[in-house]
């Protein structure tokens, strides 16, 4: 048989077969690139940080907690806590940063002598004001309850740090406040004193000294307006710090904060100054005129009395009203006591910790 194909013809031919070839080479995976091209990815995937926080123990952030027991918002109490934790009132984060948070609700559990729930810690070991002590704190309120009435210095506040008597009245000679109320973008730090009552306690006051922004007697005029916005004040998640050192009978407070004045002050647990009806400051018989607590301290004011130091968040707003006690019962929303709905619509308040330390008193 005679051959019919050309020369041309059988060399595209074979042109033909090597390109396709070429074209099904080139479709096949390369094992070696795959693999490369999995650990890019795998490192890419590495390389994005997870931010979202991992709870902890409250004594993963601070070493300080065998020295320390709690009440919480439940009216609950926990002598032991390394590694203890509640998931509504006592936990720790860690975003990035270690924080202790401190939540309560407006209405829950209480102590035998207060209205108002808290999480909050108590000293075991007390002190004498002439053996002293020292607590410091670094710390940002991330809520105080958006109901109360304004009139109220106590509403719409929470208390972060504390010396308390365990002796006499067991009165209460420093409470640290912040103070926010609702629409207002900054808040305010202050800090009170308590008599050590000569007599009858019930005649008990608190003077308030401002720190960033107002003291507590500033309040609204109807229960539903506000004053000014304090123009130096302290917003919530904006972090401050306060050192309470008790050195030789004299109370030393320290409080910063970033881009705010440093304030430092200074008082007598061990003489009065409020001695006579003439030395009560005119901001006490202004506030307490409702109640007529106008009574004086006892010379040596807390001398010889035990004290110990609370750190936590104390909230002092309540479902009380006011027509019971214009200082102290605020009239906040508490939701029937539900803590969810509390949670929920803000009735409640939440105090975040990332330094916190306790020790002797120091020469200033």
């Amino acid at each position: 048989m005679k051959n019919n194909l050309k020369p041309h013809s059988l060399l595209v031919g074979v042109l033909s077969i090597f390109f396709l070839l070429q074209i099904s080479c080139s479709d096949e995976v390369n094992p070696r690139e795959e693999l490369v091209k999995d650990e890019e990815e795998e490192v890419i995937e590495d390389s994005i940080p997870d931010n979202t926080p991992t709870e902890i123990y409250p004594s993963e952030v601070f070493a300080f907690y065998d020295e320390w027991r709690i009440t919480m918002g439940n009216g609950n109490s926990q002598d032991n806590l390394i590694d203890f934790m509640h998931p509504d009132y006592f936990y720790g984060i860690d975003d990035g940063t270690k924080w202790v948070i401190y939540k309560t609700p407006n209405s829950g559990g209480t102590t035998a002598n207060s209205s108002n729930t808290r999480s909050e810690l108590r000293q075991v070991n007390e002190w004498t004001p002439n053996d002293g002590g020292k607590l410091s704190g670094t710390l940002k309120v991330m809520h105080v309850s958006t109901t109360a009435d304004a009139r109220v210095p106590a509403s719409f506040s929470v208390v972060v740090g504390q010396i308390h008597s365990d002796d006499g009245h067991e009165n209460e000679p420093l409470k640290i406040f912040y103070k926010k109320f609702p629409g207002h973008t900054k808040g305010s730090v202050f800090w009170n004193y308590e008599i050590n009552t000569s007599g009858d306690n019930a005649e008990r006051w608190d003077y308030s000294t401002a720190v960033w922004g107002y003291d507590w007697s500033v309040v609204g005029t109807t229960p539903d307006t506000y004053p000014e916005e304090p123009t130096n004040g302290i917003e919530l998640n904006e972090e401050f710090s306060y050192e309470v050192n008790v050195y030789e009978g004299i109370m030393h407070l320290t409080f910063t904060s970033t881009n705010h004045e440093t304030k430092t002050f200074s008082k007598s647990l061990i003489s009065s100054d409020y001695t006579e009806y003439a030395d009560i400051p005119d901001q006490v018989l202004t506030v307490f005129e409702s109640t007529g607590q106008d009574g004086v301290e006892v010379a040596n004011a807390y001398a010889g009395e035990l004290q110990y130091f609370k750190q936590g968040a104390y909230n002092q707003t309540n479902g009380k009203s006011p027509s019971d006690n214009m200082i102290w019962s605020t009239g906040a929303e508490t939701y029937g006591g539900s803590l969810s709905q509390q949670y929920v619509n803000g009735s409640y308040t939440e105090v975040w910790f990332r330094e916190a330390a306790l020790g002797p008193g120091t020469e200033q």
